[in-house]
């Protein structure tokens, strides 16, 4: 089944997101190779491996086409819609990205069979912008660099989290406020 992969020179190993690999083989459960303790991380966040599914990867060329067999490891929370070929596989079969006058990839020690990226064409458009909020920005680099947030929020969630605490700083200690602001009243 013909499928796109990402050429991922900075991804540490190849994967492929569960629900994605499940669009292109269905019945994977049956044919992969399950895998424990081993821990990954995205970018931002922890990425939870399930196994490993091997397969056969094909770059066609009019010259010949290139066959090699890789191990893509499963992750339960990737969103990708593509399998990403990693450093791992890029190294060991010598694929080399280049971006001279044409955007291409070379296979091992063949210089002259290039293969040609296909255009990037997004169907995303950018309906909004949110402004940076500077001060709420440094508040989170500077007051709650060193905060444990649940890795179980989504990003809406945390940003929410962010602002709230941001809102209510003031309850916060402080070198002036070391036990944060304190509203005295008088009972009588």
């Amino acid at each position: 089944m013909p499928t796109k992969h990402y050429l991922d020179p900075g991804a540490f190993c190849s994967c492929v997101g569960k629900s994605f690999l499940k669009t292109c083989v269905p019945n994977f459960e049956d044919q992969f190779l399950q895998i424990d303790g081993i821990k990954f991380n995205s970018a931002s966040n922890p990425m939870k491996a399930l196994g490993i599914f091997e397969t056969n990867v094909i770059f066609p060329h009019i010259n010949g086409n290139v066959r090699i067999t890789v191990e893509f490891v499963i992750m339960e929370n990737c969103s990708s819609t593509h399998f990403i070929l990693g450093n791992d596989y890029l190294i060991i079969y010598g694929i080399d990205l280049n971006s001279k006058k044409d955007r291409y990839s070379t296979i091992g020690d063949n210089k002259h069979q290039k293969f040609a990226f296909l255009p990037f064409k997004s169907k995303m458009t950018v309906n909004k912008v949110s402004p940076l909020n500077l001060e709420l920005e440094k508040f989170k680099s500077e007051q709650l660099k060193e905060a444990e947030i649940s890795l179980h929020l989504t990003d809406k969630q945390e940003n929410e989290l962010s602002s709230l605490l941001y809102e209510e700083k003031g309850a916060f200690a402080s070198d002036k406020e070391p036990l944060g602001q304190l509203l005295v009243m008088k009972l009588t």
